[in-house]
């Protein structure tokens, strides 16, 4: 390993873990270049999600919403209707809005995120001053599905890259750690208000219209966040595990993890210690996981709960089996 890359290593990634005087073993150098390429891999992967995100963003807002006057939930909704309202430019009203934001998540959340945020903010707000997107209808329902699908897409994608392109997931974040509630019920609230008063200044159908928007960037940015796989854990609890655990391995192809535990039920009853058997399968596999589960132990107790993503591991390395 050359010298400036070792130095690059020592002071980068090894400098918090020994004292700078520490001379670092070839096998301590090795990793420290391993978690080094990760970390530069990862970066780089960041920059082209919120490059992409900033893209889809400022797309849906000038080919869609901003020639139909049409507005969004959030802060993207505030610059709109602000816009709309007193004729500032929109792409100072992103910046001046988000601003607040940016430094609650330096607070909140830690500072790799918010400069991430403040850099894709300010991408969205240079990408709308001097990029300029075609008008591609004026159909309404169209303009409201369609703005709002690449608004959630541009969303979405910088959410994955570890940044957003709008602060309000930040705002609510922070009220609900003050007053207690989710941080559903808080963008609930604020997109409420937003569209009060959109149908107070605008018109009500323009409001209406702007909420088929929000729904379709919040279904959008699910499914970019969540991706396209749906995943569930399932947890089997039956005096046939072995058989059960055979099965999803050597039937089905996915692996398995196996506790100790034990069963019992009423004050005075039977208490036996067994094994309970906890697989993620995709929701493709679901319904033969369960039938086989049924054709050995129709008395089974099975538990299943949504799985956002996986990493590791079985699921994404072998195909699916049916």
């Amino acid at each position: 390993m050359n010298s400036f890359l070792t130095k690059v290593i020592i002071r980068t990634i090894l400098r918090n873990k020994k004292n700078a005087n520490t001379q670092y073993s070839s096998f301590v150098l090795a990793k420290g270049f391993r978690e080094l390429k990760i970390n530069i891999v990862r970066l780089l992967k960041d920059f082209v999600l919120i490059s992409l995100g900033i893209g889809c963003a400022a797309f849906g807002l000038e080919s869609f919403l901003i020639p139909n006057s049409f507005i969004d939930g959030g802060a993207t909704g505030i610059s709109l209707l602000i816009n709309r309202l007193t004729g500032l430019p929109l792409y100072a009203l992103i910046l001046l809005i988000n601003l607040p934001f940016v430094f609650m998540g330096y607070k909140i959340v830690n500072k790799q995120f918010a400069f991430k945020t403040a850099l894709a903010i300010s991408g969205l707000a240079i990408c709308v001053a001097t990029v300029h997107f075609p008008e591609i209808t004026h159909d309404k329902l169209l303009v409201a599905v369609f703005g709002g699908f690449f608004l959630g897409a541009g969303i979405g994608l910088s959410v994955r890259g570890g940044a957003v392109i709008d602060g309000t997931e930040v705002l609510a974040i922070f009220l609900s750690r003050k007053f207690g509630t989710t941080i559903g019920d808080i963008i609930i609230i604020i997109n409420i208000i937003i569209f009060a008063t959109a149908s107070y200044f605008l018109s009500i159908e323009t409001a209406l219209y702007s909420m088929i928007t929000y729904l379709a960037a919040s279904k959008t940015l699910d499914f970019v966040i969540e991706g396209i796989e749906e995943y569930t854990g399932v947890t089997i609890i039956s005096p046939h595990h072995e058989e059960i655990r055979q099965m999803i391995i050597n039937e089905m192809g996915r692996g398995v993890t196996v506790y100790r535990g034990k069963r019992g039920h009423g004050r005075n009853g039977e208490i036996a210690e067994f094994d309970i058997i906890y697989t993620v399968v995709t929701r493709l596999e679901l319904n033969r996981l369960n039938t086989e589960i049924q054709t050995i132990d129709p008395n089974s107790f099975v538990v299943m709960s949504s799985v956002k993503d996986t990493k590791g591991g079985m699921i994404k390395k072998r195909s699916l089996k049916h």
